[in-house]
């Protein structure tokens, strides 16, 4: 008899999930706090992942990912081989974890959240097959975030590694990353981190292409906006063809005088402001 799964968070009760499964692990019409959860547990499990197929609605993916710490992380473990996932086309009438052995139905309540388990052979089987089938006709989500590695690995390369640090220690200190133009999205980062090493914008913006973090008009629009705040500022560096190119600088001395690890929070508060 399958014992139900109580627990103050929900990465109780994914962490039981993956511990026990043995081969495939459907994860089925999450929340958006589940699927942060199940990168966040994947990305730090120590073992071997079971192969985690995530099923979910395409708005609620797309908000998801559009946090930059979320995708990055989710695009390793794709990358990977640990998890792959589809857009669902319809909703389900509960959040499941579906294995060949049970079938748990997570259910929250306040701040409380449970998985309503059964390994009865016939309704496992059946809700394995189910799910297989919907999960194999879905439609892949393309995930349009380079993996973590690949920009901690080739941002290191790229440009240096003092930069490749600075850009670590940054994102260690955030608890999201979001692109909604109101907060630090990845480019702003990137842009800070380059400013605070004297990068060139030609040499970062290069590099947040070639990776794909964004294009460098998307570069060159952010740091207009981060002149304008004050945050940033740039010189020109003549080069022996064409026109010079910019160096960027911190351009606050609130910003001049932090430690990588605050660097994010005082940048925040000042574009609040």
């Amino acid at each position: 008899m399958a014992s139900n799964l109580l627990g103050n968070e929900i990465e109780d009760i994914l962490r039981s999930a993956v511990e026990d499964a043995d081969g495939h692990l459907f994860v089925v019409d999450p929340s958006s706090e589940t699927v942060e959860a199940l990168v966040e547990l994947g990305t730090a499990f120590e073992g071997e992942l079971p192969s985690v197929k995530l099923l979910a609605e395409e708005r609620l993916l797309k908000d998801v990912m559009n946090d930059f710490l979320v995708a990055s992380s989710a695009a390793d473990l794709v990358e990977a081989g640990d998890l792959e996932i589809r857009s669902l086309e319809a909703p389900v009438d509960n959040s499941l974890l579906v294995t060949a052995d049970r079938t748990v139905a997570v259910v929250t309540a306040g701040d409380r959240v449970a998985g309503l388990t059964t390994d009865d052979e016939a309704f496992v089987d059946t809700a394995f097959e189910t799910y297989s089938q919907r999960f194999d006709a879905a439609e892949p989500f393309k995930l349009r975030t380079p993996s973590i590695s690949r920009v901690r690995e080739t941002i290191g390369e790229n440009i240096d590694e003092q930069t490749r640090e600075d850009f670590d220690s940054v994102l260690s200190s955030l608890e999201t990353a979001r692109g909604d133009g109101d907060g630090l999205d990845e480019v702003t980062i990137t842009l800070l981190v380059a400013a605070k090493n004297d990068v060139l914008l030609y040499d970062i913006s290069k590099w947040g292409e070639d990776v794909g973090i964004a294009s460098k008009a998307t570069f060159s629009r952010t740091k207009t906006r981060l002149e304008e705040l004050g945050l940033i500022d740039t010189e020109k560096v003549p080069i022996d063809v064409g026109r010079p190119r910019l160096r960027l600088k911190l351009g606050d001395e609130r910003l001049q005088d932090t430690d990588a690890e605050e660097l994010a929070s005082v940048a925040q508060s000042m574009i609040a402001s």
